[in-house]
């Protein structure tokens, strides 16, 4: 009797996660970043990002990236990952913590149009 109930249950249950996975990759696609946007949300950013070598070294010490030319999805994705504490940098997860997805997008599509010769930002 149990065994036949948990196999009602778990195409069910397939189903359900499923559709809920196929509206966060919707949610996700639907999301654009606008990359003059993200220029007005970049100081969030640029006092230690614009720094060339530049090593935080709070609470251990970390290499900062440069982060002009990176593709803006990944940008977006590490925020992400910091807000929700998957990434460990406490400096990080505190200002991912500030931003909305959009400005996560947005900050990502800035960085990403960002090149040597771009003179929106010569402290990429």
């Amino acid at each position: 009797m149990i065994f036949m109930k948990k196999h009602r249950i778990l195409p069910q249950l397939a189903l359900a996660a499923s559709l809920a996975f196929t509206g966060f990759v919707a949610h996700a696609a639907d999301l654009k970043g606008d990359p003059i946007a993200g220029q007005g949300k970049v100081w969030l950013c640029i006092g230690c990002h614009s720094i060339p070598d530049y090593r935080a070294d709070y609470p251990l010490v970390y290499r900062v990236p440069i982060l002009g030319g990176q593709n803006g999805a990944y940008i977006a994705s590490s925020l992400a990952a910091y807000k929700k504490g998957e990434r460990k940098h406490p400096t990080m997860r505190s200002i991912a913590a500030s931003l909305s997805d959009q400005d996560m997008a947005d900050l990502g599509e800035y960085y990403a149009v960002q090149s040597a010769s771009s003179p929106n930002n010569p402290l990429k």
